[in-house]
């Protein structure tokens, strides 16, 4: 089952109090492809970098199955760049730069074999590019999830409630859902949103674990304490890449099937603070996969 994903392919610095690391390769679409591709080998990336994006990163996604025909590469443009230092909780950031360069006037054509998706995955970006993308497919995917942030909600709030109408999944966090809701109750936030157009809303709350909404049900995955955190950047897009990547090689998007994928996509986002940028995601293989998921499963077992 193909999975079309848009995203940002980008460079960062990061910050953290445990160290630093210069224009390291990230951005939405790498982690979901990253995250994604340990789960589902029929990926497609459509994003724009510039003529600095190093061939070998784009190699190595290639080596693990991801589709770059829609990838356009721009010659004489740089890429998209951020720059943020985190505060000693990881949780709190600060923006220190964003050059958006290729991303500035950046309006995506899919590519014909881009256009029939089973499952499509909106990362961050703006709603406007984000409803371009959804006007180009020929037909209504069988699940369409999608991410967003408070700066759209501040800035295009209009064009995100029309992107909203016409999606399955968001995945957002505990801020951006009480932004996005008015409310501070996640549970009356996700009731206000669902209202919006998604059926299912997915709150990540970081180190603590992320919430499944749908109809009258609440799902709960708790996040997997860990010795070290040297950089969140990427963890939630690395938690949306596992979620979607395992509901389209199951192939099923049943409430019981998402809440498995819940459980996959803590588990891809556990490593991926492990290290700057995506590297765990590189290094992991399936037998790593596996044992994480045990550890997820001993930490959520319990008889009453």
């Amino acid at each position: 089952m193909s999975l079309l994903t848009l995203g940002t392919v980008a460079f960062d610095t990061i910050e953290t109090p445990f160290g630093k690391a210069d224009r390291i390769i990230g951005g939405a679409g790498t982690y979901i492809a990253w995250a994604a591709s340990h789960f589902h080998k029929d990926l497609q990336l459509l994003s724009v970098i510039g003529e600095d994006f190093p061939a070998e990163e784009l190699a190595a996604l290639e080596a693990r199955g991801v589709n770059l025909d829609g990838l356009e590469k721009r010659e004489g443009e740089k890429s998209f760049f951020w720059a943020g230092r985190y505060h000693m909780n990881m949780n709190a950031r600060d923006t220190l730069a964003t050059e958006l360069n290729v991303l500035e006037n950046y309006s995506p054509k899919l590519p014909e074999g881009y256009k029939n998706p089973e499952y499509l995955l909106l990362g961050n970006f703006a709603p406007a590019v984000q409803m371009q993308v959804l006007e180009q497919l020929e037909k209504r995917p069988k699940l369409v999830a999608m991410d967003t942030m408070n700066f759209w909600m501040d800035i295009a709030m209009e064009e995100l409630k029309a992107v909203l109408k016409q999606v399955d999944i968001l995945i957002i966090n505990d801020e951006e859902a009480r932004q996005l809701s008015g409310e501070y109750s996640l549970v009356k936030a996700a009731r206000v949103i669902r209202e919006m157009g998604p059926k299912y809303l997915v709150i990540k709350k970081g180190e603590h674990g992320a919430l499944l909404f749908h109809g009258e049900s609440t799902f709960f995955v708790p996040a997997l304490p860990l010795e070290e955190v040297f950089d969140p950047t990427g963890a939630g897009d690395s938690f949306a890449g596992g979620f979607m990547g395992y509901l389209a090689q199951e192939d099923d998007h049943s409430l019981e099937s998402m809440k498995r994928a819940l459980v996959y996509g803590s588990v891809v986002a556990s490593f991926c603070v492990e290290a700057f940028g995506p590297n765990r995601l590189k290094e992991i293989d399936e037998a790593a996969l596996d044992a994480r998921k045990k550890a997820f499963q001993n930490l959520m077992e319990v008889k009453l």
